[in-house]
């Protein structure tokens, strides 16, 4: 008989609590197989492709495009027997002998053969099957005689009521738990805080990384009516504005920053430098048989002249932990590479780009790019970056004050290559000239530390043969 399996939206990343459906690439009536790609979600991180973890019929898709959903509710109804036969009704127990579970086992929370599962024994139709088995000194049963083919008569068929395809509605007990269930995300002194204040944290959107709900929003939310968000309005006919929902990766980049923004105290330190002996390098290694097939970009140069320095500060590379008052060192860099996409800014990360060669970081970094340009980077690709460049040179930008991301400690702004009028030996010449930004928690990093940090970093770049001293 059908099987009927519903497919929740999972949790695709660390701790998301919901998701966008973009499209659908199935259905109703469609067959699908296991990890066939069915749906294309965009959580706030990055747009994902979800396989299907069923293999049969898809009989109803419970979501739009468009519709945003929390984890754990229902998108797609899939019939994972769609051959099968409708069975006749089972015989109802009787009233002397106790009923089993369908499936002849009784134990609880296994699925029986009609696809419910069991709960307490007792509650289910009786088998039809099950067979007692005689006691010691019993005599045993006389076997069942065979059946008898008879030629030229019509058997008695049970009476069937016929299957209706129309998509079957999920029933209370396989939907999760309502919203009003749902535990939102907040440490423990939080929730002792909305407590006391009498603050209902279900009601509240988190400020702080991944929608995470921190004491300033719960102290806001007491001192008053929370802020009701503006619903998407469709402009009238004529209008010069239009209004579009904040969600995805925008709404979770607002809040990274937000949080960032107030939460560490932010110092932003500039210089600026001649690369020219960097470019000229970069112009001899592109004519090399080890670069000739990647791409040799400047900030592959920069992308090592900062894992080179934070060899000499580690500072710029550690994580403020206020949760158990630690100062986290890191003994590895994940580089994190602020990329603007279709979809908003992201920022993938270069796991271990510290021990990575400089043909190494061009091969990463350029993947890395298109991959992100593509609207493909996975949320795993997204998290727990040690230190961030911003390459705002590709804009044509010179510099800026680039705020660090949440559970970094410092964030690097590279301009644009310029050729200016440069002092060599008392002389004023043309030379290819361009500035650095970087941006330091100063709890964590002392202005000394990051003074130290961005010289390193500006010094290698102005000349690479520096290098060989570190």
């Amino acid at each position: 008989m059908p099987q009927y399996k519903h497919f929740p939206l999972p949790d695709v990343g660390e701790g998301l609590t919901e998701a966008e459906i973009l499209n659908w690439h199935v259905k109703p009536g469609d067959e699908v197989t296991v990890n066939q790609i069915i749906v294309e979600i965009e959580t706030a991180k990055a747009a994902v492709e979800l396989p299907c973890p069923y293999a049969g019929v898809v009989t109803e898709l419970l979501a739009e495009a468009g519709q945003t959903l929390d984890v754990g509710t229902p998108i797609i109804t899939i019939d994972t027997d769609p051959n099968g036969a409708p069975a006749a009704a089972a015989p109802a127990p009787a009233a002397s002998e106790p009923a089993k579970a369908s499936n002849g086992s009784g134990k609880i929370g296994e699925e029986l053969p009609d696809g419910r599962i069991a709960t307490l024994v007792g509650y289910g139709p009786r088998s039809t099957t099950a067979k007692r088995r005689p006691r010691k000194g019993e005599a045993k049963p006389a076997p069942a005689p065979e059946p008898v083919a008879v030629a030229a008569q019509p058997v008695p068929q049970p009476v069937v009521a016929p299957f209706s395809p129309e998509p079957i509605t999920p029933s209370v007990a396989q939907l999760p738990p309502p919203a009003t269930d749902w535990v939102p995300l907040a440490k423990p002194p939080v929730r002792k805080l909305a407590k006391d204040l009498g603050v209902d944290l279900r009601e509240l959107s988190g400020s702080g990384p991944d929608g995470v709900i921190t004491r300033e929003d719960v102290s806001l939310a007491a001192s008053g009516p929370a802020p009701v968000a503006a619903a998407a309005v469709a402009a009238p006919a004529g209008s010069r504005e239009r209004r579009v929902p904040i969600k995805g990766v925008r709404k979770a980049t607002a809040q990274a920053m937000v949080d960032s923004a107030f939460t560490a105290p932010h110092v932003t330190e500039f210089l600026t430098i001649d690369v020219t002996p960097m470019m000229e390098l970069r112009a001899r290694l592109k004519n090399t048989p080890e670069f000739r097939d990647v791409k040799l970009t400047p900030l592959a140069f920069a992308a090592k002249a900062v894992c080179l320095a934070a060899r000499r500060t580690p500072d710029v590379n550690a994580t403020w932990d206020a949760a158990s008052n630690e100062i986290v060192y890191k003994d590895y860099v994940h580089l994190g590479i602020a990329a603007a996409t279709p979809r908003g800014l992201v920022v993938p990360k270069v796991r271990d780009a510290d021990a990575m060669s400089l043909r190494e970081l061009c091969v990463a970094l350029d993947e890395l790019t298109t991959t992100a340009r593509n609207g493909k980077t996975s949320p795993a690709d997204m998290l727990n970056g040690t230190f961030t460049i911003t390459n705002i040179g590709v804009f044509g930008i010179d510099t800026g004050t680039p705020i660090i991301n949440p559970g970094e400690s410092a964030i690097l702004a590279f301009g644009a290559i310029r050729d200016m009028p440069w002092v060599v030996d008392g002389q004023v010449v043309p030379r290819k000239v361009c500035q650095l930004a970087l941006s330091f928690d100063h709890r964590v990093v002392d202005g000394q530390q990051g003074s130290q940090f961005l010289a390193d970093v500006g010094a290698l770049m102005a000349d690479p043969s520096v290098a060989i001293t570190y």
